[in-house]
């Protein structure tokens, strides 16, 4: 085999393993953590949403947008939830199953917030590539804070009345 058979030979090998690598989703690590709970509470001045996490690496990603509809990722389904707004909260990494695939969080997957004034429904909108999603319907549009806690962990969610 002549060498220049075999550098093209190669390079087709090489490029081809890199497309195989990007293909590959992103999983998460094994200190990754999970979601375990989801829990609200009545503030002066807030909605607080807790989403509560087990042990391990708390996301280094924690953000929000607010949305026109909500989508489930990754099917991108329209995700229909009583709410005038809608806030998309997601972080990465973290994940709603175990390594074997059964859930974590084993509570609904949609609910309503009767106790609560301007948050009136919240749920789970994405598991996905090591990317939890968490959608909230909202009366009115206002200023919303998200951030993360450790001992124990968890992601904070405040939506001001």
């Amino acid at each position: 085999m002549s060498t220049t058979l075999r550098r093209a030979l190669a390079a087709v090998v090489l490029l081809l393993a890199g497309t195989l690598a990007a293909a590959v989703p992103a999983q998460a690590g094994p200190s990754t953590a999970a979601l375990t709970g989801i829990r609200t509470g009545l503030n002066a001045g807030f909605d607080r949403i807790v989403l509560d996490l087990s042990a391990g690496t708390v996301p280094s990603s924690v953000n929000y947008q607010l949305v026109d509809e909500l989508t489930a990722d990754p099917s991108g389904e329209v995700v229909w939830l009583t709410g005038q707004y809608f806030v998309n909260v997601s972080a990465f990494p973290l994940v709603a199953h175990d390594s074997s695939g059964n859930p974590t969080y084993t509570g609904p997957q949609k609910f309503r917030t009767w106790n609560l004034r301007n948050v009136m429904a919240i749920a789970l909108t994405g598991d996905f590539e090591a990317q939890t999603s968490i959608g909230i319907g909202v009366r009115t549009r206002t200023a919303v804070k998200v951030f993360t806690l450790t001992s124990p962990n968890r992601v904070v969610i405040d939506v001001a009345h």
